[in-house]
């Protein structure tokens, strides 16, 4: 792969993920309090893989599109930004890549020492310069988003994304590119060891013989290492483009106004230009239309009713119980979706209701017998 490459689908919608996210992110942590009066005095994001700042038809990359929609964000008057205050940084270990960043982020910006945040363009591994470059940065005790998106390898030591998880409001992303699960073999065991935290973590996952679940196992895998490494919450999803191959990310987060964040951006995005995100604890496929159809007629999706469904599976419980897992451990659904299916499975006999009176959030329902 040369300096630049073609962008791919499955990318370009990952990034308008991401740029629905960070719309949302910065001024939930930049903006002062108007409860409290409060402003939090450093927010650090830190993109990883950076690359080289542009795709070879033009479209920018990360770097680029992150600091221009914070520099041009509609409550930019009231974040109070300042180089002492906000800082971005991009690692990017190829040199010609770097050196390409570089020039794209001043072609586009000017001077990057007369920005409003201060910006840091590092030539390093993602792996073992993340942690050292945070602490250079005086990052640890103020929150910290982590995007780690690498396309071919993950590689980050499940130590760095330790230390993230029990700094204050802090949040990772990890991407799986596309032939990640089908080439593990050819990857070093020690590095996966340093991944998902020891051999007997991951090698279970590598015993599964079946291409087709294969890296559903290993997507599990990864949100376990990120449980155990002290995220409260972790999404797993599978991005799926109209074209070519998806991606796989996993998502680890300490508050519940990260997942709700992070799944509203997903629904801003879904389904435009043929993407989708779906939860790997699903099988069936919604055949072309089908989400349009249901949202149409104000019905669920099938995702939806097969994941209820599996939480059903564990035991009877309340409808609000189930909107708060599927907020927790779905991929994108929220807890307003719960009611919705519940009440369209009870009609078709799925679902029983154990409780009297109408159906709420507080009604009590199970399996049928």
């Amino acid at each position: 792969m040369g300096v630049l490459w073609k962008l791919e689908p499955a990318t370009a919608a990952k990034h308008r993920l991401y740029e629905r996210y960070l719309d949302a992110w910065w001024p939930i942590l930049l903006q002062t309090s108007q409860r409290t009066g409060y402003a939090r005095p450093r927010v650090t994001l830190l993109d990883a893989f950076a690359g080289p700042g542009r795709y070879q038809d033009g479209e920018p990359g990360s770097p680029v599109f992150i600091l221009e929609r914070l520099l041009n964000h509609s409550a930019v008057d009231r974040m109070n930004l300042s180089p002492q205050r906000v800082h971005l940084v991009f690692i990017e270990k190829d040199p010609a890549r770097h050196k390409h960043l570089l020039g794209e982020l001043q072609d586009h910006f000017g001077s990057l020492r007369n920005l409003p945040v201060h910006v840091e363009v590092q030539r390093g591994e993602a792996g073992t310069d993340s942690l050292p470059l945070l602490t250079r940065l005086g990052a640890w005790g103020h929150p910290i988003l982590g995007i780690f998106d690498s396309w071919g390898s993950v590689n980050v030591p499940l130590d760095a994304m330790r230390r993230i998880a029990r700094n204050p409001s802090s949040e990772v992303v990890t991407t799986f590119g596309p032939n990640w699960f089908s080439r593990r073999e050819n990857l070093n065991p020690d590095v996966l060891d340093t991944v998902f935290g020891g051999r007997a973590f991951w090698t279970p996952a590598d015993a599964e013989l079946r291409p087709d679940e294969r890296w559903r196992v290993w997507l599990s895998t990864y949100r376990d290492a990120l449980r155990r490494s002290g995220f409260p919450y972790q999404l797993q999803f599978e991005l799926v483009p109209r074209t070519g191959q998806p991606l796989y990310l996993v998502f680890g987060t300490s508050s519940t106004a990260g997942l709700r964040a992070m799944k509203d951006a997903m629904w801003k995005v879904d389904d435009r230009d043929g993407e989708s995100f779906r939860d790997p604890r699903t099988r069936g496929a919604v055949p072309d239309g089908q989400i349009d159809l249901f949202q149409g007629m104000g019905l669920a999706d099938d995702e939806l009713l097969e994941l209820v469904a599996q939480r059903l599976s564990m035991g009877p419980a309340t409808v609000e119980t189930i909107g708060e897992w599927l907020l927790a451990e779905t991929a994108r659904w929220l807890p307003k979706h719960a009611l919705q299916a519940i009440r369209e499975m009870r009609q078709s006999g799925q679902v029983a209701q154990l409780s009297s009176g109408r159906l709420t959030t507080k009604s009590q329902v199970g399996l049928p017998v």
